[in-house]
């Protein structure tokens, strides 16, 4: 089976785990990097040596232009190390990416991503999802934690419905069509108890909170 060719956009702590989920599912290939501030030595450390969680357990190296991470028994994925500020300026498809994944933070538009397709790679793949626009606001917290994100999603409902039948529904999707991407959990749990889950993301059922039919906190 041939695999879906991916460039990756920033390589950040969140754009590292994704390289190392490729390496370990082998689904895809990662064939290029781009990230204008660490030069391919230092991508080399930060891939290999993580704090959080733990040492590459593959083997990774460089040379010139590329960096070459490998795992016994899966495929060796050679990599194009680019360095620049300018997405319309990646030669992706020179490289053979046919799918970027957009993870820098700084393209949150389709104007912006779409600069990526100037040297023809075939889609964007990051935080742009029009139908979102103007329904969603977010902030941010900047607290010295090693790893583990939380998000408080507020929702005004256009129809009313419990907080249990929320959960049940969201409980029947990660048990069901999205297995593997959504968790859900009930336990008494804290941040670093997720370090290294590979799920997308988890619903804690015990922080949710219902002010009325039509107004949640998940």
């Amino acid at each position: 089976m041939v695999k879906p060719k991916v460039g990756i956009n920033g390589f950040g702590p969140i754009s590292r785990l994704l390289l190392r989920a490729a390496v370990e599912k082998d689904t895809v290939e990662v064939v290029a990097v781009n990230d204008p501030f660490i030069n391919i030595d230092y991508m080399f450390y930060l891939f290999k040596y993580d704090s959080t969680h733990g040492h590459f357990k593959g083997t990774v190296a460089y040379e010139v232009e590329h960096l070459v991470v490998s795992k016994e028994g899966k495929n060796t994925h050679r990599i194009k190390v680019h360095n620049s500020k300018d997405p319309a300026e990646i030669k992706w498809g020179a490289d053979g990416a046919e799918y970027i994944v957009e993870s820098t933070g700084d393209i949150t538009t389709v104007e912006k991503a779409s600069a990526h397709f100037f040297y023809r790679a075939a889609k964007a793949v990051g935080k742009v999802i029009p139908t979102l626009n103007g329904k969603l606001v977010g902030m941010a917290f900047r607290v010295p934690k090693p790893g583990v994100s939380v998000v408080g999603l507020t929702c005004r409902l256009e129809k009313p419905d419990s907080m249990d039948h929320m959960k049940k529904v969201i409980k029947s999707a990660a048990d069901g069509a999205m297995k593997g991407t959504q968790g859900y959990t009930e336990d008494q749990v804290v941040s670093t108890d997720f370090v290294s889950d590979t799920h997308s993301s988890i619903f804690d059922a015990g922080a949710c909170i219902s002010l009325n039919p039509n107004f949640v906190k998940v």
